[in-house]
């Protein structure tokens, strides 16, 4: 395979400090200025988040990304207000002075800009972001890729520090934009777009790639690579076996459900069956 970027591969190890990383979902609730926000006080507004890191970090996994998941439906980049980014920057500040591991930001709906802003405030190590490169049609309309705009942004805050992490052929969309090209190829342009790490999904929240979707992405980048969607105690093992890392959220949940709070008997079974993979 002809490399199509000098980008270190190391993003994972640099981060976490070990070759296979468990990372924990922090789903904020609605925040001020989304549908489903109702007044609620900031300190409610972060004792949810602190709760959950704390859950999530007390169990056993080695880091957390802060995502504004209660803002359905969301936003496009260009019609995300700044308090959106503010309260994630507060979040994760709070976040960081209870448990200090390292912290990735994800703002919803493929948001680039308010997440390097919100991470170059509160010190988190890495962004994620779900179209990085080329484009496709999301439940929030058309997804462009946003590296160029993202990378400069990051340059003009001379925060070079902060890693990208950007999925492959991301969930919640159509393709068909882009049906001429295979997934290799997309997640090539991933790599070649400066990105750090690559994230494997599923079709939508809570459902997994096939090993045979990982094994083609992985087998199409020297970057790290991640599964970021469906990752349960039943199948951690066998994906940390393909993989760098794996980002988790909804099986840690009570009942498995996204919006619930973490269980910790959940997180404690999740990180025992990981356990012989790492």
């Amino acid at each position: 395979m002809q490399p199509v970027s000098d980008r270190a591969a190391s993003a994972i190890k640099d981060i976490f400090g070990r070759d296979k990383a468990l990372i924990g979902m922090v789903h904020c609730p609605p925040l001020p200025g989304a549908p489903r926000y109702r007044g609620e006080s900031r300190e409610r507004i972060l004792d949810a988040c602190l709760r959950d890191a704390e859950r999530l970090i007390e169990g056993g996994l080695d880091g957390l990304i802060v995502e504004n998941h209660g803002d359905v439906p969301f936003s496009k980049p260009e019609d995300i207000g700044p308090e959106t980014a503010a309260f994630m920057a507060v979040i994760a500040d709070r976040i960081r002075q209870t448990v200090d591991v390292p912290m990735g930001i994800n703002v919803l709906a493929n948001a680039p800009v308010p997440a390097l802003a919100a991470a170059a405030a509160s010190g988190a190590e890495f962004i994620r972001v779900n179209q990085w490169a080329n484009a496709y049609v999301a439940n929030e309309g058309f997804m462009e890729g946003r590296a160029a705009e993202a990378l400069r942004y990051r340059a003009q805050l001379r925060a070079e520090r902060i890693r990208v992490f950007t999925d492959a052929h991301v969930k919640h969309g159509a393709h068909a934009i882009v049906a001429d090209r295979s997934i290799p190829e997309l997640t090539r342009d991933l790599a070649f777009f400066d990105s750090d790490a690559i994230i494997a999904t599923g079709q939508r929240t809570g459902h997994s790639a096939s090993e045979d979707e990982i094994r083609e992405i992985g087998d199409a980048t020297h970057l790290p690579l991640l599964v970021g969607s469906g990752v349960t105690e039943d199948n951690v093992a066998a994906i940390l076996g393909l993989t760098d890392g794996v980002i988790v959220a909804s099986s840690l949940k009570e009942g498995g459900v996204w919006w619930n709070p973490v269980d910790p008997a959940r997180v404690a079974r999740f990180v025992s069956r990981a356990g012989a993979a790492r």
